[in-house]
């Protein structure tokens, strides 16, 4: 396990390190708590944790298999939160986890696979004492509006993508890679989408449900939350239709080309039969065929074909077959 931080905090301040097996006998003002944040924890180390700071064994058992959709427990007078993480690795979405132990006089972060710190949002708190002195409920706030930011610009940088293949399928035919990379988005997506579900009720049961730990004063800021995970779940159903419609459109568009395609070569044909059929007709040796004796008859036979060549491809150019 990795100790990425942990401290005690005071009227907004940070006081002292303290170690896992620490228990601080914190004041009752919600302004005093201890904050600790662990990645990767093994069995041993969290059940120090859990000994120390009293979690629950059901709370610990899934913060350490690390594989839950976002949740909401109480347990007691304590809260667990899970929150899923996201972010994109070789142009894939991949996902990690962050378990939230939120107790009066205590906050335990516990994270799994996840690519982004909490050492720059805990500097970011520390630069504003006025917000850590409200207690732990703002800090786990912060904790999921942090995790939730982290979604936009992964959803940002898809609907680029996205955006660049609508122009290409306007452009030229979609090729087997760009369509394989079309389903490959789709189902990433669809994968985005049943984490995003899950976190909304996370963030909506701190909006309208009495939990432990959590003042009424600190539910605005979990609405914000929700309202960011909302703006990226619309995304996402954007992004699913507005991919939906490029494969469609790309078919229906390969279909119209085809089938210009085929209107010319059918015009084509039917210009060059009137030679191939008179040309055919005169190369069968008979001996009496019209005009073939006159003097005229050969320009005669090449005006014919030049005529009616000439009517068919007017015909064919005003149908816009050619």
């Amino acid at each position: 396990m990795t100790v990425v931080a942990a401290y005690l905090y005071r009227d907004g301040q940070r006081v002292r390190p303290v170690s896992i097996d620490e228990r601080i006998a914190c004041a009752h003002d919600k302004s005093e708590f201890v904050w600790i944040g662990v990645a990767d924890p093994s069995v041993e180390e969290m059940q120090t944790l859990a000994s120390t700071y009293n979690l629950h064994p059901l709370a610990v058992e899934d913060a350490i298999k690390a594989n839950q959709l976002p949740k909401v427990d109480i347990y007691g007078d304590q809260l667990f939160v899970v929150a899923r993480t996201a972010h994109v690795e070789d142009g894939a979405i991949c996902y990690g986890e962050t378990s939230l132990f939120i107790g009066r006089d205590h906050i335990v972060s516990v994270r799994h696979g996840s690519a982004r710190a909490h050492l720059a949002l805990r500097a970011e708190l520390e630069a504003v004492p006025q917000r850590l002195r409200q207690g732990v409920d703002y800090v786990a706030h912060a904790i999921l509006d942090f995790i939730v930011d982290g979604y936009l610009p992964i959803i940002e940088g898809i609907e680029e993508e996205v955006l660049c293949m609508e122009q290409q399928m306007l452009d030229h035919f979609l090729g087997r890679e760009e369509i394989t990379r079309i389903f490959n988005l789709r189902r990433q997506l669809i994968r985005f989408q049943r984490i995003l579900g899950p976190m909304q009720e996370v963030a909506t049961k701190f909006v309208k449900v009495d939990l432990p730990c959590i003042d009424p004063e600190a539910r605005p800021y979990f609405s914000d939350v929700r309202d960011h995970v909302r703006r990226v779940q619309t995304m996402v159903d954007d992004l699913r239709e507005i991919l939906n419609s490029v494969f469609e459109s790309s078919n229906l568009l390969e279909q119209q080309r085809t089938g210009d395609i085929t209107r010319q070569l059918a015009a084509w044909a039917a210009i060059l039969a009137v030679p191939t059929a008179i040309a055919g007709i005169y190369g069968m040796n008979f001996e009496f065929m019209p005009e073939l004796k006159s003097r005229f008859g050969y320009p005669v036979v090449l005006t014919v074909i030049v005529v009616v060549c000439g009517l068919l491809y007017s015909r064919f150019k005003k149908l816009k077959w050619l």
